[in-house]
This record gives C-alpha cells, sequence and structure tokens, in this order.
C-alpha cells in the first residue's frame, strides 16, 4: 500500500494507457480513469473529498469558453465550401494550368490542398474531396498510385497546420495563450511545408518523370480557339498582381502612418504578407470584371477562368485570417464571418439546399460534441492527476533529461511521434500537451512556438501507416477494384492499401525534417509573431515630471528668524515631500527590482 500511495501519479498515468488498450473511447476512458483514481485517491487519503466538487464547475467552464466556438464556425465553413463544389472546380481549373507540366496535376493537388486547408481547417473534407475529384484523374493518365495517393493523403493534411486550423484552436486553449499568436506562429511553417511538398514532386519530375507524366494534349480543355493555350495573358495578369502586391508591401509602412497619423516604422510580417496578397488579388479580380463586362478580350479563357475560381476562396481566406491578424476581429469572430461568407459564396453559386445545409450541420453538430466530450473526460482526468501532484512527477521526469532544453525536446517530439501511431490529434492535445506546457515554460521555452512545433509533429498521425487517418479516408474513396475509365474505356487496376501506405512514407519523412528545421532556426515561428515593445520606466517618468505644469503664482516661503538655509538646497527635516521627486524615486525602484 505504501508503494501506491507513493508511486499513486505514474500508476494513474499507466492507468489510462491500459484504458486506451482496452479500446474503449478516449473520452469515456479519460473520464472514467479520472473517477476511478479519484475515489482511490479520496479512500487513501490522497485527496480531499472537496476535490471532486470542482467538477462541476470545471465542466461549466468548458462550456463558456468562447475559444472553442470557433471550432463549429470553421468547420461549418469548410464543409459548406467543400459541398458547394469549390473543391471541384479549383482541381479542375488549377490542373488545367499546371497540367501540360511533368508533375503537373500533384502539383495542382499540393496547391488545392493548401486553399482548401486555408478556408475549411478540415482533413477529412480535403483528403475526401481530392481523392474522389483528383485520384481518378491521376490514373487515368498513368500517376504511380503511391505518388498519387501520398500527395493527396499529404496535402490534406495541410488543413492541420495552415490556419484556420482546428488544431491551433484547441493547442491555443490547452497552452493557454491567444489562437490569434498561434495561427501567426504557424503562417510561415505551414507554407513552407506546402513549398517542400512541391519540391519532392520536382524532384520526382526530373528524375522518375514515368512516375508523374504531363497532361496530354486532348486532356486540355481550356484552349483558345486559335489552339492556343492561353497562358501569356494569365502570365502578364499574375505579374501586374504580383508587382502590385510586393510595391504595397514595400509601402505598407507608409500607408500606416497615412492612415493612423502616427509615424509607423514596422510592420508585422504575417499582415504586410496578407494585406499585400490581398492587394494584388482584388486587382487581377478587378481586371477580370472589367475584361468581361467591357468585352475587352485582354485575357484568355484560362486566365479568367483561373481568376474567377481562384479569387473567392482566396478573397474569403483574406475575410478570416486577414481580420484575425490586424486584430479587426478574434477567431472566434472570424469563424463566424467565414462561415457566413462561405454560405454567400455557395448561394451565388446556386449549389446551397437545404440538403446541403442538413449535411454540413449535422457532420459540424458530431465534430463539436467529439471535441467537447474529449475535452471534459481530460477535465476530469487532469483535475485528478494534478490532486496527486501528476504535473510535478512529469516535470522531475523530464527535467532531469540530460541536454537541457534541446534534450527536452528531441525526447517530447519522439514521444509525439510514436504516441501518434495510436492517438490522433485531439486526443495527443487533450492528453499530452497538458502535461508538456509547464514543463517547457520552466525551461524558457516560448509556448506558441512550442504550440506550432507540436501541431506540426502532430500533423504525421495522420499520416502514420497503419493507423492515419488520412490513409484511412482515401482508402474509404480509392478504387478497391478494377473498372473501365469512362473516358478513355482503358481498364484501370485498383489502389491497394500497401500502396497507400508506401505513398505516405516519403511525406512522413517531410514532415520530420520539417520539425527539426523549426527546432534549428526557431525564427521560422517566431518571426511571424508581433515584437514585444520595451518600456523604459526611467524615460517615462522623466517625461512625466517635465510635462508637469508648475505653479510659480505662489512665493517660496521665507525661513523661519534664526533658521539658517538648509544646505545644497536640502528640504528642511518635516518639509512636504514633492510628489513628482517621490514618484521618480518609485520608478527607479520599481526599474531596479525588475
Amino acid at each position: 500500500m505504501e508503494f501506491i500511495t507513493q508511486n499513486f501519479a505514474p500508476i494513474m498515468f499507466a492507468g489510462l494507457i491500459v484504458f486506451l488498450l482496452f479500446g474503449f473511447p478516449v473520452a469515456f476512458s479519460l473520464g472514467a480513469c479520472g473517477l476511478f483514481f479519484g475515489f482511490v485517491g479520496v479512500e487513501l487519503g490522497l485527496l480531499p473529498e472537496a476535490l471532486l466538487q470542482a467538477l462541476p464547475l470545471r465542466v461549466f467552464g468548458i462550456m463558456q469558453n468562447d475559444t472553442l466556438l470557433a471550432i463549429p464556425f470553421f468547420t461549418l465553413m469548410g464543409l459548406i465550401l467543400e459541398r458547394s463544389g469549390m473543391a471541384e472546380d479549383l482541381l479542375d481549373s488549377i490542373g488545367q494550368l499546371f497540367g501540360p507540366v511533368r508533375g503537373g496535376l500533384a502539383l495542382a493537388v499540393i496547391f488545392v490542398g493548401a486553399l482548401l486547408a486555408a478556408t475549411t481547417g478540415v482533413v477529412a473534407a480535403s483528403v475526401i474531396s481530392m481523392g474522389l475529384i483528383s485520384l481518378p484523374i491521376m490514373l487515368r493518365y498513368g500517376y504511380d498510385r503511391r505518388i498519387a495517393s501520398g500527395v493527396i493523403a499529404a496535402s490534406g493534411t495541410l488543413a492541420q497546420i495552415i490556419p484556420p486550423s482546428l488544431v491551433l484552436i484547441i493547442m491555443a486553449d490547452q497552452l493557454g495563450r491567444s489562437v490569434g499568436d498561434m495561427y501567426k506562429g504557424a503562417f510561415v511553417p505551414g507554407f513552407m511545408l506546402t513549398a517542400m511538398y512541391a519540391g519532392y514532386v520536382i524532384l520526382l519530375a526530373i528524375f522518375k518523370p514515368k512516375w508523374v507524366p504531363a497532361l496530354p494534349l486532348e486532356a486540355r480543355t481550356f484552349r483558345e480557339p486559335s489552339g492556343s493555350s492561353g497562358l501569356p495573358s494569365l502570365l502578364v495578369l499574375t505579374t501586374v498582381a504580383t508587382a502590385a502586391a510586393v510595391f504595397f508591401a514595400e509601402h505598407i509602412a507608409d500607408v500606416h502612418t497615412w492612415w493612423t497619423g502616427q509615424p509607423v516604422t514596422s510592420v508585422a510580417t504575417d499582415e504586410t504578407i496578407v494585406v499585400s496578397m490581398c492587394v494584388g488579388v482584388m486587382l487581377a479580380f478587378l481586371i477580370a470584371v472589367a475584361n468581361r463586362l467591357l468585352r475587352l478580350r485582354l485575357l484568355s479563357r484560362i486566365a479568367e477562368r483561373v481568376t474567377f475560381v481562384l479569387i473567392p476562396p482566396l478573397l474569403l481566406i483574406f475575410l478570416v485570417l486577414g481580420t484575425i491578424f490586424l486584430g479587426v476581429a478574434t477567431p472566434t469572430e472570424g469563424g463566424a464571418m467565414g462561415a457566413l461568407g462561405a454560405f454567400i459564396m455557395a448561394m451565388v453559386r446556386g449549389r446551397l439546399s437545404m440538403s446541403l445545409l442538413k449535411q454540413a450541420l449535422n457532420t459540424t453538430t458530431k465534430l463539436s460534441c467529439f471535441v467537447v466530450f474529449i475535452l471534459i473526460g481530460s477535465t476530469i482526468f487532469s483535475l485528478v492527476f494534478q490532486g496527486v501532484d501528476g504535473p510535478r512527477w512529469v516535470e522531475h521526469l523530464l527535467t532531469g533529461m540530460p541536454g537541457g532544453q534541446l534534450g527536452f525536446l528531441i525526447l517530447v517530439n519522439v514521444l509525439i511521434f510514436f504516441l501518434a501511431f495510436f492517438l490522433d490529434f485531439f486526443e495527443l492535445s487533450f492528453i499530452v500537451v497538458p502535461l508538456l506546457a509547464p514543463v517547457a515554460h520552466k525551461l524558457g521555452i516560448d509556448l506558441i512556438w512550442f504550440g506550432v512545433l507540436l501541431a506540426v509533429n502532430m500533423q504525421t498521425s495522420f499520416m502514420h501507416p497503419p493507423f492515419g487517418f488520412a490513409l484511412f479516408y482515401l482508402r474509404s474513396v480509392a478504387p478497391t477494384k478494377a473498372y473501365n475509365d469512362k473516358v478513355t474505356n482503358e481498364r484501370i487496376e485498383p489502389v491497394t492499401t500497401m500502396q497507400i501506405y508506401w505513398g505516405a512514407v516519403p511525406f512522413v519523412l517531410i514532415q520530420i525534417i520539417m520539425v527539426g528545421l523549426i527546432i534549428a532556426f526557431p525564427a521560422i515561428v517566431s518571426s511571424g509573431l508581433d515584437k514585444e515593445v520595451a518600456v523604459d520606466l526611467d524615460k517615462i517618468g522623466a517625461e512625466m515630471q517635465a510635462n508637469m505644469p508648475k505653479d510659480d503664482s505662489q512665493p517660496a516661503p521665507e525661513p523661519a528668524p534664526g533658521a539658517s538655509a538648509p544646505a545644497g538646497g536640502e528640504a528642511p527635516a518635516g518639509a512636504e515631500e514633492d510628489p513628482m521627486k517621490a514618484m521618480q524615486e518609485q520608478l527607479d525602484r520599481d526599474a531596479g527590482k525588475k
């Protein structure tokens, strides 16, 4: 019995693992483990009975958490966009654009995956939609099955790291940090990961061209009446929009100065990127609208098609992320605006129906309940675990590792990587992150940087064979039997499960490389965050004293008869102290303490 009382925290953690290995749902496993060990702890005298009375308050605290409202909003936005045909139009248009080059279809899938990630934030919606639309086309034109399945699964998981990611919302809530700051920190790593995926496809196009063939001429439908591709006009439009965005980015500080009326010398990187891209995109859209309304015939068919298909989701991204980055809206308000924007886009396209709305609301409700129940279960477990000094046990276990910060980060990332074989990102966020965050904070690690690092690592949970959820999503829509293609009438062989697994391995390695890059170069995350403003208390005190109005109307009091003036101009004993001098001395003392 003494052994149990002295090692109650590790026994409780081991008990949770046993609950999970039995195959019970994670939410119920967490809650049952917490309640069981809570009652045992009360019987052993390790916990006061009053501790369990805090459970209702904690549950009501979850329900009152405004940050979690962003989850159903962003989920609803993504599902409406996915079911309104936006993904199909994007893949069709971008596939035609990149089709003439080797690996073009794979590049189009990665590019569209990044766009869907920035508009939906839901991995399942991205993987399933791209698997249904692009996988048959890639198989039709001879893509290697491993490459095709790996690209689709990996590009779908970009929704986990590119804002507005649901993972980042949960991570910010568990770390006690701002969702907006988490989005800013993940902005650059998300698009770096996208570029690394594209770089892998380009290398395959160079060294293994038969694996990623170009789209044949007869499959390129958006052509001019003369037979030309129409790409030069799109290139000119892109150049003009890019030049406008770069010019605006170089002078964005001047625009801020003009807008606020106060001198602004620097602007945050994420704000500069979002606002400048918005300017370039709006210019391209206005040119395309003017070309169509006035029939100027300045743009080709492919240029108009790409512009009108690409601009609406980009504007939605700017509406959501731009308002969050600029501080105009909270993430919850941004999600609400995004959901409304998705409704409007679906309505304009004529694809908003009652059936679509019911499906989207039904899936959103299921996912939101799933998250809330896991959070309630993790709250019960964490309350009891903290009551038996579990966090102190974890802290002593991890801070005693050799290597300091680097040793801690390597151990944590290896642990997360292997736990991701069995747990998804929601479960990892609710179980593991609350245990790791206090230790990271004590070691002096910035929690925003730490959260983004863990989010990139948790992305592998969707790609791990054999339990990766993205692989399951793709397996559910990939052909399991041979079939005759409707366009070419050729016999298409099925995609096997092992081909899906092997296709995911290179992208898992890319994700691990990205984790190493973030550890080696922390500025990848920190460069997107707002710089801390240093406050000089001495300078503020001096300015306050200088700006204090002086009252010279009252003459200085005459010294008493027989009293001599104090040497050095010092005030006589008992004289009233100068309030500004006292304030300055207090500021100096506070500065000295800091």
